[in-house]
């Protein structure tokens, strides 16, 4: 069928078609952010999930609903090798610049900026990663201290007094957020818990692998407590045959029931994966309606684009003793596993592999949803790993 008309759009963070099977938590996210906007307590967002489940996607969603309840907003990606500081620098300058232009604080929006400046010169002095500064004098006293929990905590009490002002609300939105290192998270953490506990309207949405919430715990004990943590997984049947069906039945297009069901067992339900497969099933199909043949088609090409692309993106980035770690795992199925049981495949004994399990949790590629198990973080990584290392050995 004609390329130029097929709807879906697997890629990172495009938004699909059909945003299917999570109205809960889009609900959640909308009445936190009204319930700080009227002074009430709400507990910050922080949605945990595999990648491809579509995190980035609803954050982004998030911030678009609460953009038009008229909140304040700034989203950043956390990468692997940059402070905290550095991130934050650029977008919440403009956000205060935001804030500057709401009348009812604009009486507050020179010291805001030099609250911001002061926090950039200490941050700067002691990150050296900071690159935004700004020509502004420093409010002294305020933010500047080079203690970051300390200055964050100042900086977003400030912002937070900025907002409640202006009667409306400051939301953070930050993606990837297992790469922030563990004490700057504590740092936003109790800043975060400070403005909670003054009352003002400031939150936090974020983002990031299962591994984030045992990390934030480690961090600040008392995250639990100030945070809510959506799962995001795969959708359920029902979900998964809308987000394929009404994005191909909006242009006259159908599926036969063999095929959808063939293309819902080799995604799992996988959000971006029923992108994938649907973009290829669409390409094979010659009319309406996609059939069986033509679903297995779309099989090999989006496995083939996928060992290309996402897959393979993740695996040039490991060492050889990590890609046997992870080729072992694939070996005893897509898991979770038992670390012992590993180690047996690997024959070794599990101390031995502590740093090289460490290091895969490190980027990303698996993570422990229980003491002493080990499982992937990227769907259907054990069948790429048996397909990229065919033959397994020690």
């Amino acid at each position: 069928m004609d390329p130029r008309e097929n709807p879906y759009a697997p890629g990172a963070g495009s938004p699909p078609p059909e945003l299917a099977g999570r109205d809960d938590v889009l609900e959640q996210a909308s009445i936190a952010v009204d319930r700080i906007g009227k002074g009430l307590h709400a507990r910050s967002l922080i949605l945990v999930g595999l990648r491809g489940v579509g995190k980035t996607v609803l954050l982004n969603r998030m911030r678009q609903d609460a953009e038009a309840k008229k909140a304040v907003c700034t989203r950043i990606e956390a990468p692997e090798d940059r402070s905290l500081p550095a991130m934050l620098a650029p977008a919440l300058r403009a956000a205060l610049v935001r804030l500057d232009r709401l009348e009812a604080a604009a009486a507050a929006g020179n010291r805001l900026l030099g609250v911001l400046a002061g926090f950039l010169k200490a941050a700067k002095i002691k990150y050296g990663d900071v690159e935004v500064g700004l020509d502004l004098d420093i409010e002294k006293g305020v933010a500047d201290t080079g203690d970051l929990q300390t200055d964050l905590a100042d900086l977003l009490e400030t912002i937070g007094m900025a907002a409640k002002a202006g009667r409306t609300s400051f939301v953070l939105f930050i993606d990837e957020l297992q790469y922030v290192r563990e004490p700057e998270l504590a740092a936003l953490i109790h800043a975060l818990h400070r403005c909670a506990q003054s009352q003002l309207p400031v939150a936090l949405f974020g983002a990031g692998l299962p591994q984030l919430r045992g990390r934030m715990g480690e961090a600040k004990s008392y995250a639990e407590r100030l945070f809510e943590f959506p799962q995001v997984g795969a959708l359920d049947d029902p979900a998964a045959r809308r987000a394929l069906n009404v994005p191909a039945n909006a242009r006259g297009v159908f599926y036969e029931e063999a095929a959808l069901a063939d293309i819902l067992r080799q995604t799992h339900g996988y959000p971006y994966f029923l992108q994938e497969w649907g973009k290829h099933a669409w390409t094979a199909a010659a009319r309406t309606p996609i059939t069986l043949a033509d679903a297995r088609t779309a099989t090999s090409t989006a496995l083939a684009e996928l060992d290309a692309s996402f897959f393979r993106v993740r695996f040039d980035r490991l060492t050889p003793a990590e890609k046997r770690y992870l080729r072992a795992m694939a070996e005893l199925g897509a898991g979770p596993h038992r670390s012992g049981d590993i180690a047996d495949m690997l024959g070794k004994k599990v101390t031995t592999l502590g740093p090289t399990r460490a290091a895969l949790i490190n980027k990303g590629m698996i993570y422990s949803p229980a003491h002493g198990d080990t499982a992937f973080s990227v769907p259907l990584f054990d069948g790429f790993m048996r397909r990229v290392m065919p033959v397994f050995g020690r």
